[in-house]
């Protein structure tokens, strides 16, 4: 068996896309779902209870991440686990490898290779990505799939999840480099923000997590792997990758600020891309 973990925050427009992966496929009765709807002000909860059984759903008025993560750990008794957020997409046979590769028992912490959807997208949110994709971390899963599983033995590697912008970052660094894996042949889709604005709002909070995490988990940071400088500086060798190097290095400048000015103030710097979510709500019609 296997348990899915998903926090769900007024994701009424794609919640049904993700579980429709899932339920009523002959692998179903492998898997058993837990959404977590923490705060949900929309139909979120009766979006999903739709799927039948399969799905445990529960709700809370708390709207934080982590408290949900930490509600579905109760309920999700079995192993491995998966987390997966509520607005990418991922086949039950992609959740399957991801089990699979757990139960070897070498690494303890797994995560898909992200396929970014840029439809709908900017040109200059294509030409941020174009440049990401030739970077270190655009092949890191944990953290930039929007999925992960851990097996029984790396679920004991930490207690409940602490109440943290970047869960996924701080489960990541729970593990060495040989101790986690992203697997290049199974595939999860993340959908892009449309518009360069909220690419630098989600880059904000990205860089939002990472602060808190330096000073509250220092310990953690040992297990980082690779950066991107490298890679980046390496790029620039390239003058027709001039246009995306700007605006890729233009929108973590003025995230990197942000997220520093407003971490100073202590500032709540939650910021969720309403805008991809449209490009799948639209998708679906």
């Amino acid at each position: 068996m296997i348990s899915i973990v998903v926090p769900a925050h007024n994701e009424s427009s794609v919640i049904a896309r993700t579980l429709s992966q899932w339920v009523g496929t002959p692998a179903s009765d492998e898997i058993r779902v837990v959404v977590v709807c923490n705060g949900c002000t929309d139909d979120t909860a009766n979006v999903a209870r739709r799927f039948g059984p399969t799905v445990n759903v529960v709700e809370s008025d708390i709207a934080r991440k982590t408290h949900a993560l930490n509600l579905g750990d109760q309920i999700a008794d079995v192993f491995p686990r998966i987390y997966a957020d509520a607005d990418i997409v991922i086949t039950v046979d992609a959740i399957l490898a991801l089990a699979r590769r757990l139960d070897r028992g070498d690494v303890l912490a797994v995560a898909p290779t992200a396929d970014i959807n840029l439809a709908g997208c900017s040109w200059l949110v294509r030409k941020y990505f174009g440049v990401r994709s030739r970077l270190p971390s655009s092949r890191e899963g944990i953290g930039g799939s929007g999925v992960y599983a851990v097996s029984e033995a790396g679920r004991m590697r930490f207690g409940q999840f602490p109440d943290i912008t970047a869960d996924d970052t701080y489960v990541r660094l729970q593990f060495r480099a040989e101790e986690r894996e992203t697997l290049s042949c199974v595939r999860s889709t993340v959908f892009a923000p449309r518009t360069l604005l909220q690419l630098i709002a989600v880059r904000t909070r990205a860089y939002r997590g990472t602060f808190e995490l330096a000073r509250r988990f220092p310990e953690l940071l040992v297990n980082k792997g690779a950066a991107n400088n490298r890679a980046l500086i390496a790029l620039f060798k390239e003058p027709r990758l001039w246009p995306g190097l700007l605006i890729y290095c233009g929108v973590n400048i003025v995230a990197r600020y942000n997220a520093t000015r407003g971490y100073r103030r202590g500032a709540d710097l939650w910021q969720r891309d309403e805008t991809s979510r449209a490009a799948l709500s639209d998708s679906t019609k």
